[in-house]
């Protein structure tokens, strides 16, 4: 059992029969009244987010979750295929499960696969990932007043702003938890 005073950010805890994630915490000592843990949790099924106010020392159950490093095959319409690169095992997961993940996923990439008791949660993607830029708006001169950025889409078919500089083929760093650019590659 693991103690509300000793959340950490990104630990893994079951409660009410789900699984939940730390996204932050705060502990609190009111001038009146007993301590508390104010807590803000993502939901590890459905990446809900929920808020919630523990009791300061009130155990809760860990949840030990498995990260399992696969490389992104293909898609077979809703279904997304990956492969564990040591035992050659195929895994296959529903597009709903990781749909905004996908935005940042090509073929070939390294991702992990994250399970909990052999139930497939979703994938961790890095933090930033290289993609092609496929399409660019053109710059329109003269638009410099702010910072000056254009529509692009991706070799995934996301779409996002970028600075005017960007081209056609442009090879970008993309941040995948904002979903916007970060750098040219």
């Amino acid at each position: 059992m693991i103690s509300t005073n000793n959340f950490k950010t990104g630990i893994t805890i079951q409660t009410d029969g789900n699984l939940y994630s730390v996204i932050e915490f705060q502990h609190v000592k009111p001038g009146k009244g007993p301590a508390f843990v104010r807590s803000k949790l993502r939901n590890l099924r459905t990446n809900g987010i929920l808020d919630k106010t523990w009791r300061a020392g009130e155990k809760v159950a860990p949840a030990h979750i498995d990260k399992d490093k696969m490389n992104y095959l293909y898609a077979m319409g809703d279904i997304h295929v990956f492969m564990n690169n040591e035992n050659y095992e195929q895994v296959e997961i529903n597009e709903t499960s990781i749909h905004q993940q996908l935005n940042f996923i090509i073929e070939g990439m390294e991702v992990n696969v994250i399970t909990f008791e052999g139930e497939i949660l979703g994938v961790d993607i890095p933090e930033k990932v290289t993609l092609e830029v496929t399409e660019a708006d053109p710059a329109v001169k003269g638009n410099t007043a702010q910072t000056a950025t254009k529509d692009a889409i991706l070799q995934t078919g996301f779409k996002l702003q970028v600075p005017l500089f960007v081209n056609r083929g442009d090879k970008i760093v993309v941040n995948t938890s904002t979903g916007k650019y970060d750098t040219r590659a």
